[in-house]
């Protein structure tokens, strides 16, 4: 069944740099995509690829170099070109790993043990989220939208200073979080009186309408609520809006997702999974009331679950998913003429990349099509039995187990068969990585590319490594 189109309100697409931040070039092959499917702008996150300046300069990131202040600019004078807005998003309060990892910024941390979350009782701490709102913000000139984040705000409560203010009467951890939010959002309308503020809502959905309403941030921030499951509960979702409609919150956000969403190590997406979220989304989005004020959608696109976490699917081979997501909520479905749209888009013949032959010689609208084929071919290798599974290979098993490595003692002839299999995938491998690097560190850093490979060759690689050497060691012993 067909739902109506996503309403008015903007579409955001979201930009996670936390983790394989994109070339210039290539970010703006990608908005010259996003332009051409209607996207209205980019919810950037930019963590430790902005250019952090004078006390915070430390937060830079030091794998790659980070944006330089006139690639961020010129980024924003792109972007205004194709129609699109770029709204910052700076967190605030959790997942604030890449500045509390740091060794001067330690003492700022709810508990010793979790780097992501800030200690709310620290004046030092909002004064630190502030500079950094201020130099993203005057990095951002004419800015009047702004996302401070704030989910997941995980072992709030726990630190000492936290136990000993729950300790009076009446006060909860609830009370905590919103003290906080509320804080940094009045300091934000304080020096700029026009800008919007929103956040996420996940800290917020447990709490009662009574609670919501007198929390001082009712007229403050528009939450955005989050949910990237393909079976999202509609009717759950709809009461959790209109509840924060009825405490005063009535202008409002959702978000869904187009990758990074599966698995924290995921490496290629599934289009129809993440088309399903958006379908549930169009109809949470039908059944409204009138009174909610639906601003827009993001759909979120993470790089990294978090800050210390690995890759999930890179942007190239995500782009089908996100063509299709974008579609769905063009129509309000995605069926076979949605499809076939997606697929005349990107000139491929599957809107699933795994399944996607190119129908087309040229770049079409797909820039990184050449990195994303490169991924689907490199990950069903790597994840086909006869590699992953090849120390548990009837001759590997049988003539060259652990028992026979340790003692040196080997049949030459079937050991040098094992020896040969190994070199040819090992050879194999070797090449499809080269030609995957090469593609790789045009669209993104070289840190990236090595990053990747690390995190997905290099676990299948040293087991094949292992045994050829081991090979060579032992037939060295036998054989005169």
């Amino acid at each position: 069944m067909a739902c109506p189109p996503w309403p008015k309100g903007k579409k955001l697409v979201h930009l996670d740099l936390k983790g394989a931040p994109p070339r210039m070039e290539y970010l703006y092959k990608l908005m010259e995509l996003f332009s051409q499917l209607g996207v209205d702008g980019l919810l950037v996150e930019y963590e430790d690829m902005f250019p952090y300046e004078g006390e915070l300069k430390l937060l830079q990131a030091t794998t790659q170099p980070p944006y330089s202040r006139e690639e961020i600019l010129s980024m924003q004078k792109f972007a205004k070109s194709k129609g699109i807005e770029v709204i910052p998003l700076v967190q605030t309060f959790g997942h604030m790993e890449f500045v509390l990892k740091h060794r001067p910024m330690w003492s700022l941390r709810e508990v010793p043990y979790c780097v992501g979350t800030l200690n709310p009782h620290k004046e030092e701490g909002v004064r630190l989220v502030m500079e950094m709102l201020r130099q993203v913000v005057k990095l951002h000139p004419g800015l009047n939208m702004l996302h401070i984040g704030a989910d997941e705000v995980y072992i709030l409560g726990e630190g000492e200073e936290s136990k000993l203010w729950l300790a009076s009467p009446g006060r909860t951890v609830e009370q905590l979080f919103l003290s906080h939010v509320t804080k940094v959002a009045k300091a934000i309308k304080e020096a700029w009186p026009h800008m919007t503020i929103i956040m996420w809502d996940d800290m917020m959905r447990g709490m009662n309408h009574d609670v919501l309403k007198g929390s001082g941030l009712v007229g403050l921030v528009q939450p955005m609520l989050w949910d990237y499951n393909p079976n999202l509960d509609v009717e759950k979702t709809v009461s959790l809006l209109e509840k924060y409609c009825s405490a005063g919150m009535s202008d409002l956000w959702v978000a869904s997702s187009f990758k990074g969403s599966t698995s924290v190590y995921n490496c290629v997406p599934s289009t129809q999974r993440q088309v399903d979220n958006h379908l549930q989304w169009l109809k949470v989005a039908a059944s409204l009331s009138a009174g909610v004020i639906l601003h827009g959608i993001a759909l979120t696109g993470w790089q990294k679950y978090d800050h210390l976490s690995v890759l999930c699917e890179l942007m190239p081979v995500a782009l089908p998913s996100l063509v299709a997501c974008l579609h769905t909520l063009k129509y309000g479905h995605f069926n076979a003429e949605a499809q076939n749209k997606v697929t005349e888009t990107l000139g491929i013949s599957s809107v699933e990349v795994e399944a996607m032959e190119r129908t087309s010689a040229g770049e079409t609208l797909f820039p990184g099509r050449r990195l994303a084929e490169l991924i689907v071919e490199l990950n069903s290798l790597l994840n086909s039995d006869d590699i992953r599974l090849f120390e548990n290979d009837m001759f590997v098993r049988g003539w060259f187990s652990p028992y026979h490595r340790q003692r040196k003692m080997v049949t030459p002839l079937i050991t040098m068969q094992i020896h040969s299999q190994a070199s040819t995938f090992l050879t194999t491998l070797q090449q499809k990585v080269d030609a995957l690097r090469g593609e790789m560190v045009r669209l993104y850093p070289d840190s990236t590319a090595q990053e990747w490979i690390e995190e997905h060759v290099s676990p299948v690689v040293a087991p094949l490594q292992r045994i050829t050497e081991d090979i060579r060691a032992c037939v060295k012993e036998m054989v005169p």
